[in-house]
């Protein structure tokens, strides 16, 4: 996920991020249990202020869309009713796991509709 600032618009800097990072949380472009960058690296990459980014994530986590979990970093939180938050954060561990033993998104996609049919 790329997050860019424009400094002519009539939102600050802070409202931009956390905008960027709510909106790419609701269409899926990042995933419960996603890590976010660090504060000091995005606000490298966006030439802030590290008290800018920071802001933004006091706000994210204000509002449930980002967890901070000490010197772990920030993740994205999962969403929803507990058990579907459940079914979030196992569905990202398996699109890790997939993605760490080098198969494609299409070949985890038959597994687990494969597991799920069986299952049910």
């Amino acid at each position: 996920m790329r997050f860019s600032i424009d400094p002519a618009a009539s939102d600050p800097p802070f409202e931009q991020v956390r905008r960027q990072v709510t909106d790419a949380v609701r269409s899926g472009e990042l995933v419960p249990g996603a890590r976010m960058p660090t504060v000091r690296a995005l606000a490298a990459e966006l030439d802030l202020a590290v008290n800018t980014v920071a802001k933004a994530y006091r706000a994210l986590e204000s509002d449930h869309i980002i967890e901070t979990r000490g010197r772990a970093g920030s993740f994205v939180s999962a969403t929803g009713d507990p058990t579907e938050q459940q079914a979030q954060l196992a569905a990202s561990a398996y699109a890790d796991r997939i993605a760490r033993l080098g198969l494609s998104p299409e070949v985890g996609l038959t597994i687990v509709r494969a597991a799920l049919r069986a299952d049910g």
